[in-house]
């Protein structure tokens, strides 16, 4: 699958649930609480991408990333979060792919026009995780 830029500046973890939805940003941008606004001016919490991600009728849980549950960050469909640093202000989502590849939804930040792509390796160490749990809703 194609990578999914962020349209927003503050809008990686729209992005990264476009991915796994395999959707486009516009679309998913809709299962997010005031997405748009968000999007734009404070960007999102971990627990507002898995309230998105149940609207969208998948089950998602979040966790600080500790020693027990770090190597299942490497799992498909695992969003990922960088705490906020120089380089990540903000902080910044990724979602790793099928193809073991982490998705960076704005690969070429803080230049612009936005780029989406992969990325072989983190660009710094996640501190928190997205997880897919085996549970789907309505099941």
């Amino acid at each position: 699958m194609e990578p999914v830029k962020q349209v927003d500046s503050l809008g990686c973890g729209v992005a990264c649930v476009a991915y796994i939805l395999k959707a486009r940003y516009q679309k998913s941008i809709r299962f997010f609480a005031n997405g748009r606004k968000k999007a734009k001016a404070t960007g999102f919490l971990c627990k507002e991408i898995v309230a998105a991600l149940d609207r969208a009728d998948l089950k998602y849980e979040y966790k600080y990333i500790k020693c027990g549950i770090k190597s299942r960050i490497y799992l498909p469909g695992t969003i990922v979060f960088l705490g906020r640093s120089r380089k990540y202000p903000k902080g910044h989502y990724l979602v790793r792919s099928d193809n073991n590849e982490w998705m960076d939804p704005w690969i070429n930040f803080p230049s612009e026009p936005i780029s989406a792509g992969f990325r072989l390796r983190l660009p710094e160490r996640p501190i928190y995780a997205i997880f897919p749990t085996k549970e789907r809703v309505g099941s």
